[in-house]
């Protein structure tokens, strides 16, 4: 009698441990538990830790709750100003309602990819070339909020989108390149000819001063002087004074005005 009590309790002793092994279930802090009993949502989520379900009647998916980092594919697309473009991208977002990303949607990272892919090409055909590599940061929310409103029904929420590439055609570099190249020139050449406008405002203030006041030529004479003499060269100009050179000119003038004029003499 003893023996067959021992027996029918380690018998029951072993099925509750096979019991406890099927039925027992670990779900981890960054996940939450949805059950389906026969087919049907249970509304209670289960939390992180330790919990028990019954074998072969319920079902326990794990949800993973953290956040995903999902690229999305190149898309190729023409712009608003019929550029060719290939633009890829990268989505962040997380599960708020595990029951909801099990029960409106089979696969939402599968969804959310195909709604990034969509909305990507959607963005590139209504924006201009300029948009795409400069402006960034809107096309990134209007990215964000298109993808983001049928998400909110799957139970999932879009953290972040960004714009990683913009592949272009390489005629399409190669002009731009051009473009840049004549632009760049074309500043050059402005702040040149501005540089040579204030020099000759410069220099024209500088003769006046010296028309007014003649030594002050002469000074800057020497002081020409005085600058090639401190390179050490073999040859030293002298600059000729024009002063000098305007003496002998008047005095020329007037050389014919002290002459008799031709013709006459004394009886």
């Amino acid at each position: 009698m003893v023996e067959e009590l021992l027996t029918a309790g380690v018998a029951a002793g072993s099925v509750g441990a096979v019991y406890v092994l099927a039925a027992a279930r670990v779900v981890k802090q960054y996940e939450r538990g949805v059950v389906l009993r026969l087919g049907k949502l249970q509304q209670a989520v289960r939390g992180p830790g330790f919990t028990m379900i019954v074998p072969f009647v319920d079902r326990l998916r794990k949800v993973n709750m953290q956040i995903v980092t999902l690229p999305v594919p190149a898309q190729d697309g023409i712009t608003r100003d019929n550029v060719t473009v290939r633009v890829d991208a990268v989505i962040y977002f997380k599960v708020v309602d595990a029951a909801e990303a099990v029960m409106r949607v089979e696969d939402y990272r599968f969804a959310v990819s195909q709604m990034a892919q969509t909305s990507l090409r959607s963005i590139i055909g209504k924006s201009d070339l300029d948009d795409l590599l400069s402006n960034r940061e809107k096309l990134n929310q209007g990215l964000e909020l298109m993808i983001d409103s049928p998400a909110i029904g799957w139970g999932v929420q879009i953290d972040r989108v960004e714009i990683k590439d913009v592949s272009l055609p390489e005629t399409m570099k190669r002009s731009m390149a051009r473009q840049a190249e004549a632009d760049r020139e074309r500043r050059a050449r402005v702040i040149n000819a501005d540089a040579e406008l204030q020099a000759s405002k410069k220099l024209a203030e500088a003769a006046h001063e010296m028309a007014e006041e003649p030594a002050a030529l002469q000074l800057r004479l020497l002081q020409t002087v005085v600058a090639v003499a401190a390179e050490k060269n073999s040859t030293l100009v002298l600059p000729f004074p024009v002063e000098l050179l305007r003496f002998l000119e008047r005095a020329q003038q007037a050389l014919p005005q002290q002459q008799p004029p031709a013709g006459t003499g004394q009886d």
